[in-house]
């Protein structure tokens, strides 16, 4: 008897797959300007190549279009407030109650023993710390998340000079005399990505030779903080954009109604010579040439980051996900920034790629949120997926592209509540202000129109049913 149970404990040692790695990879308001997206102009060869070979998902809808609440949705599961410290105020809360919050997703694969590692930006906060220059690390953003908390700052000297900085350790102090977009000459180090990306290649190398690395699986999330204004990169990525031809800039024109258009305000506050994109057409292209070479710059650090990851030979057991925290206006219903509720700010890059997908490099037009992202990595790592997320998982698209997705919620605060849900064919967007009766935007992506022509006003009946729809989506 005994020899038969040491058997079947050993067979059972042998049989058992080892968990999955995870290496999750956030790229800070990039939007899904990419040629496995769609679109030609700017280049990015090395996300192409993730794409090829995982599922990108091309309708993929953020939860807010702003960096803190739209990480804490990616990180939490669950729907959130729409502020940029939501994190913060969350880690407060945990901090005033007996009980515990439900974990936030590292936090969750931290207890089921992943080693759970943060660089750069990947809550708000890069490093995840809090305090005056964001280097408190007594102050975490996410406690109880992360085993370690990463951001190698360099001469930028802090996080937060590391975030909004140029090059060579340029800080941003009063943002109207920091220029909005630079071309430097230089290596790739003289901005904070070229060491995010050099921290990331000797990180991997440690879990990799780790003496438990076939026993712990790791959860290494990167984030990235280019293309984030201000528009900076090395000068060699500028070359392929200081002769191109860029396309037109679709639905230019200010939007009229109640809409959430605001002013471009963190834009706007940068030095920008005295010009403004919004009435100058050749300010307007150098803006988008400075935020392409940023995207390409972005494209180069994720391209080496994974290049490890094939060299030490992680690829076969490690799920990767590349996710945009939101998009980006470039002059779209003249807005130049993000906080919108328009399907600029709310569409961003989502691509899942992980051994043994099926149809690897077919893409999916399935509807999907952020919220997402937790159920699926839980079910691709073969754990038990906690009851309080609000997200369903995206197994279903990735076995079949084709599989149907759901309706995608969003929501900001502008001077009043508002709040959008996206199907395959409409948005509707409400405004909701103090006691006044609610107004509302609905746009049929079938017309070439799309989100130009407010139809609210044609269609009363399909406004109330998408209204219930996303009332109900609200009190889950």
């Amino acid at each position: 008897m005994r020899i038969v149970a040491l058997f079947l404990a050993l067979a059972a040692c042998v049989s058992a797959k080892p968990r999955p790695n995870i290496l999750l990879l956030c790229i800070d308001d990039l939007r899904p300007e990419l040629h496995c997206f769609g679109v030609d102009y700017i280049q990015t060869p090395r996300i192409d190549g993730l794409a090829a070979s995982g599922r990108p998902f091309l309708s993929h809808y953020v939860q807010a279009p702003t960096c803190g609440a739209s990480r804490y949705t990616l990180l939490t599961g669950c729907y959130g407030p729409v502020y940029n410290d939501a994190l913060f105020v969350r880690a407060r809360e945990q901090a005033a109650t007996k009980e515990p919050l439900p974990p936030t997703l590292p936090g969750y694969f931290r207890s089921k023993g992943y080693n759970t590692i943060s660089l750069g930006k990947v809550s708000h906060h890069p490093g995840g710390w809090g305090g005056e220059d964001w280097s408190d690390t007594s102050k975490l953003e996410m406690p109880g998340s992360w085993d370690r908390q990463l951001m190698p700052v360099g001469p930028w000297k802090h996080p937060l000079g590391a975030m909004h900085g140029l090059a060579n350790g340029e800080i941003r102090g009063n943002s109207r005399k920091m220029d909005v977009f630079q071309s430097t000459p230089g290596p790739d180090t003289i901005y904070p990505d070229g060491l995010i990306a050099n921290e990331a290649l000797h990180t991997l190398e440690e879990l990799a030779n780790h003496p438990e690395a076939e026993k712990k699986p790791f959860f290494f999330a990167v984030g990235l903080i280019k293309p984030h204004l201000p528009f900076g990169s090395p000068a060699k990525y500028m070359e392929p954009y200081k002769d191109a031809t860029l396309p037109p800039i679709p639905h230019p024109e200010k939007p009229e109604g109640i809409t959430t258009w605001h002013g471009s305000g963190e834009f706007m506050r940068y030095n920008r010579h005295g010009k403004d994109p919004r009435n100058d057409p050749d300010f307007a292209t150098e803006v988008r040439k400075h935020y392409a070479a940023c995207v390409t710059y972005a494209d180069t650090q994720t391209g080496r980051i994974l290049d490890k990851l094939n060299e030490l030979k992680l690829s076969d057991n490690t799920i990767v996900i590349l996710w945009g925290d939101h998009g980006w206006h470039l002059g779209e219903h003249a807005v130049w920034g993000k906080h919108t509720l328009f399907e600029e700010s709310l569409r961003s890059p989502l691509i899942i790629r992980y051994p043994g997908l099926k149809s690897p490099g077919k893409a999916t037009s399935s509807v999907v949120e952020t919220i997402d992202i937790f159920p699926t990595l839980c079910d691709l790592a073969g754990l038990e997926t906690p009851t309080h997320l609000d997200g369903r998982s995206l197994l279903p698209q990735l076995k079949d592209p084709k599989a149907a997705g759901r309706a995608a919620l969003s929501y900001t605060q502008s001077d009043f509540p508002s709040e959008t849900l996206r199907n395959e064919t409409y948005r509707l967007i409400r405004h909701r202000e103090g006691g006044k009766p609610a107004s509302f935007e609905l746009y049929d992506h079938r017309n070439p129109d799309a989100e130009t022509r407010n139809i609210a006003a044609e269609h009363p009946e399909l406004v109330r049913a998408l209204e219930e729809q996303l009332d109900a989506r609200l009190k889950r």
